[in-house]
């Protein structure tokens, strides 16, 4: 994989061009690029939650069988977040970008076949890993276009892309599966990201000194260690990354993420399974409630960037506080408010403002700060191994319990998803406890 994505060579500085439009010009390709292509690829990603309901109403899989096939992206995810961070730091990442989501696409177009658990098992945890490709080549795009006083209001506008993929996963998906059937709550998303991969191939580019370009940091002058102006960039090397082993802070970042992913794919996984089930919506209605969500994930995920860099130095800590609240608040009102329709949906905006702002520092961003730059895919790396593991085991856990709490009277479903929900609070609050203990990180160029 190093030979076939490897990054190009460091060229000697351009004098015959204007750094500053050169730099301008690839810098907003680049972010409309990784943002729009993130986003279409998590369509290909969440696809299997939008059709959970018809295949066990069509008793082709039980909750507890889609708890197994979920899991199984999980799990290939984390260890190709883990692998795959550490070859970004060496990669092309348009290349590596753009492979990954044809291959996706082409497993999705594989489970709108897949009707036995291994098959779906295999299909679903081979695309869990060409998923894994997506975030690290735009982590490592990042780092290498924007600098650190910028890098949270960029990283922002990248982390929305989640929200505005699960935005068209819940609303597009459910209408077409609804009207054409649950294969195409597949087979959309996977024609949609072969036209994206293609896309991103021909807008994004490798790393500034490939193209005969300075680092960003020194192009801005924007270093946390002036000394490091002085010192002649050198690439990733094997030992530099695994530098960040030691790391304490690093380790509990890695915790603090696992605990938020098993809430944040919670509601992404079975959301729309609890509100049919247990609030009596239809599946459109359903997926329209989460899509709005997602809406306001976008400004929670574009505002934590801001808020960060404009008003606290690029100190994420303070922000982690006040997002995790808001999510939290969120979680209580819509488990145990008032119901009704308004009700539910302010429930779930809080929920998503929240919860985006809070995984894209604490899944991502505040890893790079606390890292070496030239590091940054294998901090992701680190940290996503851990986040994935946590939504591994939740898929599993929330499937067995909510498949416990099912019974079956005069042949219809009645669900309890009280022990779920528990579970999930209860890892938000883990999260919040473990983020506000690196108060006063060191943060690193």
């Amino acid at each position: 994989m190093l030979g076939v994505f490897a990054t190009g060579p460091d060229r000697p500085v351009r004098t015959d061009i204007d750094i500053d439009s050169t730099f301008r010009r690839y810098r907003l390709r680049i972010i409309i690029a990784i943002t729009a292509g993130y986003a279409f690829s998590y369509t290909c990603r969440l696809a299997i939650n939008v059709v959970k309901k018809p295949l066990i109403d069509a008793n082709i899989f039980t909750p507890d069988d889609l708890g197994q096939i979920g899991s199984a992206l999980f799990y290939s995810y984390a260890a190709g977040k883990l692998i795959n961070g550490f070859i970004a730091d060496h990669a092309n990442a348009r290349l590596f970008m753009a492979m990954g989501l044809l291959l996706s696409a082409l497993c999705n177009i594989g489970m709108g076949f897949a009707t036995t658990v291994w098959l779906a098992a295999l299909f679903w945890g081979l695309n869990g890993w060409f998923q894994s490709y997506g975030a690290p080549a735009s982590i490592v795009s990042i780092a290498s276009w924007f600098s650190n006083k910028e890098r949270g209001r960029y990283y922002g506008i990248w982390a929305a892309s989640h929200s505005v993929g699960e935005g068209l996963t819940f609303a597009l998906g459910s209408v077409l599966v609804g009207a054409l059937g649950w294969q195409w709550g597949f087979w959309g998303p996977a024609v949609a990201v072969i036209v994206t991969a293609g896309a991103c191939y021909f807008a994004m580019a490798d790393r500034p000194r490939t193209l005969g370009l300075p680092t960003v940091a020194d192009w801005k002058d924007d270093h946390y260690d002036p000394a490091a102006a002085r010192v002649a960039p050198v690439k990733a090397t094997f030992a530099d990354q695994l530098e960040i082993l030691k790391i304490p802070a690093v380790w509990i970042v890695a915790l603090s993420s696992a605990a938020i992913y098993v809430t944040r794919y919670a509601i992404n996984s079975w959301g729309v399974l609890y509100l049919q089930e247990a609030r009596g919506y239809s599946l459109a209605a359903a997926g329209s409630m989460l899509a709005a969500s997602t809406v306001a994930g976008i400004i929670g995920s574009v505002g934590f960037g801001y808020i960060s860099d404009r008003f606290f130095g690029a100190r994420r800590p303070p922000v982690n506080l006040i997002f995790g609240l808001v999510e939290i608040a969120g979680l209580v009102l819509l488990f145990f408010g008032p119901t009704g329709t308004l009700w539910t949906v302010f429930a779930l905006i809080l929920f998503g403002l929240g919860m985006t702002g809070l995984f894209a520092s604490i899944g991502g961003l505040f890893a790079i700060d606390i890292c070496p730059k030239r590091v940054a895919g294998a901090a992701l790396g680190m940290v996503g191994v851990f986040s994935y593991l946590g939504a591994a085991i939740q898929e599993r856990v929330s499937g067995k319990l909510i498949n416990n709490g099912m019974t079956m009277v005069d042949g219809v479903r009645h669900y309890d998803f009280s022990a779920a929900i528990w579970v999930w609070i209860g890892a938000s609050v883990v999260s919040l406890l473990l983020a506000a203990s690196l108060w006063r990180t060191r943060l690193r160029d």
